[in-house]
């Protein structure tokens, strides 16, 4: 496994127990539906969580939330129509970037950003 990919795997792990820790349910992480893919979806109360998580070795070319393009969002958005679809959901969905860089003391600084963009209108 190529090292961007063991980093982005242990981000997501980081990710996911931090959203653990406040209190969200992990509903599914890395879902996937064909060539569509969700990092973590999760749940608290009458909200569902699209979180797409980046991880970075180091913030010098680009901040992990600056890598979130337009077409990015789009696929993402498309991600969650099908798995709203798929399980039958029915609650308000908020689209999250949780943000992950290496720090001097050998862990990760983790930045989650709520509400992070709107869905595209169609």
């Amino acid at each position: 496994m190529a090292i961007h990919n063991k980093l982005g795997e242990e981000g997501e792990k980081l990710a996911t127990a931090y959203l653990q820790q406040k209190g969200y349910r992990i509903r599914h992480t890395n879902w996937r539906s064909g060539h569509l893919e969700l990092d973590i979806v999760a749940e608290s109360h009458d909200t569902l969580y699209v979180i797409e998580v980046k991880t970075r070795s180091t913030a010098y070319f680009e901040h992990p939330k600056d890598a979130i393009t337009n077409a990015k969002i789009k696929r993402i958005v498309h991600a969650t129509e099908e798995y709203i679809h798929r399980f039958d959901i029915h609650k308000d969905i908020q689209f999250d970037i949780m943000a992950l860089l290496p720090n001097k003391h050998g862990t990760f600084d983790i930045e989650h950003i709520p509400d992070a963009f709107l869905a595209p209108l169609s």
